[in-house]
């Protein structure tokens, strides 16, 4: 390579807060490009707070990863993008996956030698090696993936999860082996990680990110009788059975697609 970035990682203003293979999660340290004092009000009470810009820098030699569509901000190299679309026939495929996970219908692949930087989020970056494992995304984390892995359409195995679990009818789910990028509304350390040997997890409300898609999903009442279940106060509960491991953000909880802070 014959270029040089400079002022990013060797800013004393930035900080590598994960790196895994080519996949580097830059954290700004403070929004320094103030213009107003209403601005410099709001980014010193963001930056105690912990709301602070994130960036994932990912970084190509002579291999290919997919973003989300959009996702990009500048790249550099030799690196070539292509639509991902193979064909009509995935372009049909892409636009009914788009339709069912409320996500992009093109997903773009960036292939070469090179360095790509992507929007700054204020969201909390995710890097998850996943070996040879298969798990169920929440909807709108996706943010990049090595090509390795196949990102495809993971349906649930039942209508009643579907219908009340407030989690949808599909997913986007990660398959096969490879480093995959997500975009989550905590941050991984505030994650509970529940692993299952042939057991259930009953979770009252959609707080799970991720889950092993061995893991059967249903929505059941939480007490053995209509009864039971009032009288708990808890009512329906969505059930993960089986063998594998759930992700939970324990203190968030979702509002009409909104993510806000639990008081409970």
């Amino acid at each position: 390579m014959t270029f040089t970035i400079n002022n990013l990682k060797d800013n004393n203003n930035v900080v590598i807060k994960e790196q895994l293979g080519g996949f580097t999660v830059i954290e700004y340290k403070e929004d320094l490009s103030n213009t107003t004092f209403l601005e410099a009000q709001s980014n010193f009470f963001m930056t105690k707070s912990n709301m602070r810009n994130k960036q994932l820098m990912v970084e190509l030699n002579n291999s290919e990863v997919m973003l989300s569509a959009g996702a990009m901000q500048y790249m550099v190299g030799n690196i070539e993008m292509t639509s991902g679309v193979k064909g009509v026939g995935g372009l049909m495929r892409n636009l009914v996956s788009s339709a069912v996970t409320g996500t992009s219908a093109i997903k773009p692949l960036y292939k070469g030698t090179g360095t790509i930087l992507l929007e700054t989020t204020y969201k909390y970056l995710w890097l998850i090696d996943v070996d040879n494992d298969h798990i169920v995304i929440d909807d709108g984390m996706f943010l990049a993936c090595e090509t390795t892995l196949d990102i495809a359409i993971a349906a649930r195995k039942s209508l009643s999860s579907a219908a009340l679990g407030g989690e949808g009818l599909f997913n986007l789910s990660a398959k096969g082996k490879g480093i995959l990028a997500l975009e989550a509304p905590i941050p991984s350390e505030e994650a509970v990680v529940i692993e299952l040997q042939n057991d259930v997890l009953k979770v009252d409300g959609n707080f799970a990110l991720m889950w092993s898609n061995s893991l059967d999903f249903t929505v059941e009442k939480s007490g053995k009788t209509r009864m039971g279940s009032a009288a708990s106060g808890e009512g329906l509960v969505n059930v993960y059975r089986g063998t594998g491991m759930v992700w939970l953000a324990p203190l968030i909880q979702y509002k009409g697609g909104l993510v806000a802070q639990s008081i409970n």
